[in-house]
């Protein structure tokens, strides 16, 4: 069911918003290096610089929970000092529940709505991590007066002024490296149009060089044709083409012009003929669909009637498994206390019918009375002593007192 609702929430934002997450981390890639990141936070805790998609949950990208959760943290609460708001930097024993709830508390402080869960920030990694990131980012450059302005791009020549500048550079290089170039054994041949071009020019401007009269030939004309035959293949004028120039681009798209246009013709016919097959099955198509439709009419009703009365018995059915699992539950608390009960009533059934006890206590008594025996016997004996030791003191003194009578006697006489 989790993941049928996050389909559907991929579905409702868009296809692209899988990877909103990458443009997103990418923009904060470039907020923090503006906010000079590397010397205030990595140069200062010995990290490593982040990649373009560090923060990204990815498969691909897997990398140390841990280790993500605590680089968030860090570059957080640099981003909050940044911004003007006092925050003790975290350590990497601390609460992450503690940490992650302070760091959201100080973003709606600055008046960012937050609709996620917490927890969603403990893995280190996400689209909500890059989110919190990236907004602290801008209210670090709000604070530091910077924003990113439109690229200013350099005006472009029109196309005609560039044509003439690449016919002026294309001349140019041509009078150059014929100016360089040394004429080859198999170019002897080849006759050189630029030549002749100025040897006209420099004839006509220059009258010293003109005849002062008609020039007339004394050769045989049977010789001439001979000499012409001759000379006729040196006579071949070959015009050396440059595939930087326009004028062969401008050709080659006339031909590619040509050939698309008769290609589009011979295209068109099959095309035409394509389409016209594709309408008269489409036509039989929905022609069949309606006849199968009105054929099966009563049938859809009926399984429309099937599904309906399907879907009362499902929920039926739910409301009698909801009954059934109370009492099942109900059940298996007055089991648990009958168990209990079949327990207590056999304990004291089996200590009614055991003997053991009485047996015992028989025993008890007969070492009680033994032990009675003997505390008489012992009695008798120390009254006996007790009273031997009374008639013994008993006879001493009178002995004594016979002692002291016998001299108070003698004593009486001799007086």
């Amino acid at each position: 069911m989790a993941d049928d609702g996050r389909r559907g929430e991929e579905e409702e934002r868009g296809p692209g918003a899988a990877h909103q997450v990458f443009v997103v981390m990418e923009c904060l890639l470039e907020k923090l290096k503006v906010l000079n990141y590397e010397e205030d936070v990595l140069s200062k805790h010995n990290m490593k610089n982040l990649s373009r998609h560090y923060f990204v949950s990815s498969p691909y990208l897997a990398s140390n929970p841990g280790e993500q959760f605590f680089m968030f943290t860090i570059i957080a609460a640099w981003l909050i000092n940044a911004a003007g708001r006092p925050f003790s930097e975290p350590q990497e024993y601390d609460e992450p529940n503690a940490t992650v709830s302070n760091i959201l508390a100080e973003l709606r402080a600055f008046g960012v709505k937050v609709d996620f869960a917490p927890s969603k920030l403990k893995s280190g990694c996400g689209e909500h991590v890059c989110f919190v990131l990236d907004r602290l980012a801008e209210e670090a450059l709000k604070r530091r007066g910077f924003s990113f302005r439109r690229p200013t791009y350099p005006t472009e020549s029109t196309e005609e002024e560039s044509m003439m500048e690449d016919d002026a550079e294309l001349t140019l290089s041509k009078v150059e490296e014929e100016m360089i170039e040394e004429p080859d054994d198999d170019e002897e041949n080849v006759m050189d149009l630029e030549a002749l071009k100025l040897r006209t020019s420099h004839t006509e401007t220059d009258p010293s060089t003109k005849p002062d009269e008609i020039m007339e030939s004394t050769v045989d004309a049977a010789e001439w044709n001979l000499e012409v035959e001759r000379v006729l293949p040196q006579l071949k004028v070959t015009i050396r083409t440059d595939n930087k120039d326009w004028r062969v681009h401008v050709d080659q798209m006339h031909q590619h012009r040509d050939g698309i246009k008769s290609s589009l013709k011979e295209a068109k016919s099959y095309l035409d003929k394509l389409q016209e097959d594709i309408g008269k099955t489409l036509e039989k198509v929905s022609s069949r669909e309606r006849y199968i439709n009105n054929q099966l009419e009563l049938l859809i009703q009926e399984y429309r009637g099937a599904q309906a009365k399907l879907s009362e018995a499902k929920e039926r059915y739910q409301q009698a498994s909801g009954g059934v699992t109370e009492r099942t539950r109900a059940l298996a608390e007055i089991s648990e206390d009958l168990d209990k009960v079949k327990q207590e009533m056999e304990e004291k059934g089996s200590s009614m019918s055991d003997g053991a006890p009485v047996v015992k206590i028989k025993q008890s008594l007969t070492k009680l009375k033994q032990e009675i025996v003997q505390m008489d016997v012992r009695i008798g004996v120390v009254e006996h002593t007790l009273l031997q030791a009374k008639l013994k003191e008993k006879s001493n003194m009178t002995r004594d007192m016979h002692a002291t009578n016998i001299p108070e006697t003698a004593a009486g006489a001799f007086s």
